[in-house]
């Protein structure tokens, strides 16, 4: 485990390293979230939006999308692809330490996909803040890894993962929400260099109440 200090450099290393075609396609997981209980675009949250696949998917379908992440060159990548896929007037890449900072306002729809890391955060704290900027009537979207993929930094280990429902308990947002989605489906996955395997997730879909 990295130190908390680390954090800006050790995602810093790790995209200047990688494919920066890696991560520039939607997750399958939130286009169909999305589609189902948020069709209709606002203003939307991508937390840890890496190479900016889910920001510039949104933002094609007219979402106005602030992207955060805490590395330089992610978010030079993400503002240059949007600009290519015609969006970058709807696409605002943001850089915070989400453990210190955090964007202020308030969104139609917050998504923390796949909001995880090697460094020692305040993971839990940071959902909790996620689900304070959800607007009302908005969402909150939670997509979190519940099995380590052959490509994980945790591959080898032995790591219990939490149960949807125990991811839920942990979030505990307070009242005025309902429960849109709480379960852990399974999935056939791609990892960085087209390895696939078949991965469980746990989907988290919160609406707040108007």
């Amino acid at each position: 485990m990295h130190t908390d200090n680390d954090s800006a450099s050790f995602w810093e290393k790790h995209y200047s390293r990688l494919d920066a075609r890696w991560g520039t396609t939607a997750n399958t997981v939130l286009t169909g979230l999305v589609g189902a209980l948020a069709p209709t675009p606002g203003t939307a949250l991508d937390l840890g939006c890496g190479h900016g696949g889910d920001a510039i998917w949104l933002a094609a379908r007219g979402w106005d999308v602030t992207a955060v992440d805490i590395a330089p060159t992610a978010l030079a990548r993400v503002a240059e692809a949007a600009r290519g896929a015609g969006v970058g007037d709807r696409v605002h890449p943001a850089r915070h330490d989400l453990a210190r900072t955090f964007p202020a306002g308030e969104f139609d729809l917050v998504s923390a996909t796949y909001f995880h890391t090697p460094v020692d955060i305040p993971r839990a704290q940071v959902l909790r803040r996620a689900a304070e900027a959800v607007a009302p009537g908005g969402l909150l979207l939670v997509v979190e890894h519940a099995s380590v993929a052959p490509w994980s930094w945790q591959a080898g280990e032995d790591v219990r993962f939490p149960t949807a429902e125990e991811a839920l308990a942990a979030l505990d947002p307070g009242e005025g929400w309902r429960t849109e989605r709480c379960h852990s489906p399974r999935r056939t996955a791609t990892g960085p260099q087209g390895r696939r395997a078949t991965v469980t997730d746990n989907v988290l879909a919160l609406r707040r109440a108007l």
